[in-house]
């Protein structure tokens, strides 16, 4: 592919200019997933009293569909150029938006919330391709940050976002898209650079349905595995079909000139090692967020704006802690912060498991521990990125971004499943104490063991466009 910009030159476009138009889009789609959350307890109430586990579809959907298109989008947007692909892809979001406001039921809304999801795919990996298109390489480390910290105000803003809007009903949560979604268009087509797209391959669809097949079957037997008996054959049926589709996906994926996950991207310095962390550190992200949401509007008994007020000091640091950690990066290597973020988010969780009672105490048990799982998401969520992109060539800054991106969307649907699975359907109030902080400290496993992944992070050295995995990649 034939990018206007060489590694060595300084872009023509202001890149910081890019940087806030696009952040916009990403800005959307993570406000959209964090204001969700605050209005599981009024869709429940809404669409008479739906289960956790059917409800759980509407995060879940989402994520499965997000991580399954996002690199055939990223692949498009390479393929026919990312400015087209970024601008389709937020309109279609904005649609998706309006249309969930529509719902009726939760399927309506899981399908509504299905067509957001694809507009999501197409609009984040092009808009970290059209970032790192514009940017000076020696800027690029930075601006990667702050393309991640966008999503991180995404997840401080949504929850207090979603309270107020909440109070008018929830259907304003996904109205509040529509305004900010067609503003960041009409100044997108007047400002955004338009780089040639580099033609190439159809990308593997048939691979990404797989992907998405698979996850969705193993979801469901997770979520499930309760009500339907853990050896029934409706569960075990799912399992196997998960594992069919796995493999169908990896055979796809070996054989298919543009697979959905290209095995020379896995072979570029640090990148296999932040897909798996992103798996895992997601995991434990998702299933955060959704615990507090809960713990705080089911068994505090608050509303959906005082949770969403507890939960914002977290993530209003997640943006301060990214940029900081630039300097800390500097001096040791992306693998002892990586490593650092996933023992503090996991000291979070252990502490709510450890602090949290049934009787409210925010300041000394809920506040501490988003402090610390906000600290963990700064230190690990920006730099296993910049990690991960630092050593992809040119010709693959938006497919190797979807990659990244995938990853954390298959963690947040399997750690929303898993959380779902640990709390069960406890009888009594002290059941549901003890099922929460059975569900945190198996999180905050999870967390550690993402930061061990984490930990083999190196610091990449100059980018070659002839080396052998750049060439490899451009095939």
């Amino acid at each position: 592919m034939n990018v206007p910009v060489a590694p060595t030159d300084r872009p023509a476009v202001d890149h910081r200019l890019v940087l806030a138009i696009v952040s916009i889009g990403v800005l959307l789609s993570s406000l959209d997933l964090f204001i969700v959350n605050v209005a599981l307890p009024d869709l429940a109430a809404d669409f008479g009293g739906a289960d956790l586990a059917g409800l759980s579809w509407v995060l879940n959907a989402y994520a499965i569909v997000f991580a399954a298109l996002l690199v055939p989008a990223g692949r498009l947007g390479d393929r026919g150029g990312i400015r087209t692909a970024f601008l389709i892809g937020l309109g279609v979001f904005v649609l998706g938006s309006a249309l969930c406001a529509t719902a009726w039921d939760v399927g309506s809304l899981v399908s509504f919330r299905v067509l957001q999801a694809i507009g999501a795919a197409i609009l984040t990996p092009t808009s970290l391709g059209l970032v790192l298109a514009a940017t000076p390489p020696e800027r690029r480390a930075m601006a990667v940050r702050l393309w991640v910290a966008f999503g991180g105000l995404g997840a401080a803003l949504g929850p207090v976002l979603g309270g107020v809007l909440v109070e008018f009903g929830w259907r304003w949560v996904f109205l509040v898209n529509v305004p900010i979604g067609l503003a960041a268009l009409v100044i997108g087509l007047r400002k955004l650079p338009n780089p040639a797209g580099g033609g190439g391959r159809f990308p593997d669809l048939a691979g990404a349905l797989l992907l998405a097949g698979g996850i969705g079957a193993f979801v469901l037997a997770l979520v499930k595995g309760s009500d339907w008996g853990w050896s029934s054959a409706a569960v075990l049926g799912s399992f196997a079909v998960a594992l069919a589709a796995g493999v169908g996906f990896a055979f796809s994926s070996a054989r298919h000139p543009s697979p959905v996950v290209d095995p020379a991207l896995l072979r570029i310095p640090n990148f296999a090692l932040m897909v798996g962390n992103g798996v895992l550190f997601n995991m434990a992200f998702g299933a955060m967020l959704l615990s507090f949401v809960l713990w705080s509007q089911q068994v505090w008994e608050w509303s959906a704006l005082r949770s969403g007020l507890a939960i914002a000091p977290g993530p209003l640091i997640v943006p301060i802690v990214a940029v900081l950690a630039g300097k800390l990066i500097a001096r040791v290597g992306p693998g002892p912060v990586i490593a650092a973020g996933g023992i503090t988010f996991a000291a979070g969780l252990i502490w709510w498991a450890v602090a949290l009672d049934l009787t409210p105490n925010y300041a000394t048990g809920g506040l501490v521990g988003m402090l610390l799982t906000g600290l963990g998401v700064g230190l690990t969520l920006p730099t296993s990125f910049a990690a991960g992109t630092g050593g992809l060539p040119p010709q693959r800054f938006a497919t190797g971004s979807a990659v990244l991106s995938m990853s954390r969307q298959i963690g947040l649907a399997i750690g929303v499943a898993i959380f779902v699975v640990a709390l069960g359907s406890p009888a009594d109030p002290q059941g549901t104490l003890e099922a929460f902080q059975r569900g945190w400290w198996v999180v905050a496993g999870v967390a550690i063991l993402a930061g061990l992944v984490g930990l083999a992070a190196r610091l990449p050295g100059p980018v070659s466009t002839t080396a052998p995995a750049a060439q490899a990649v451009r095939a």
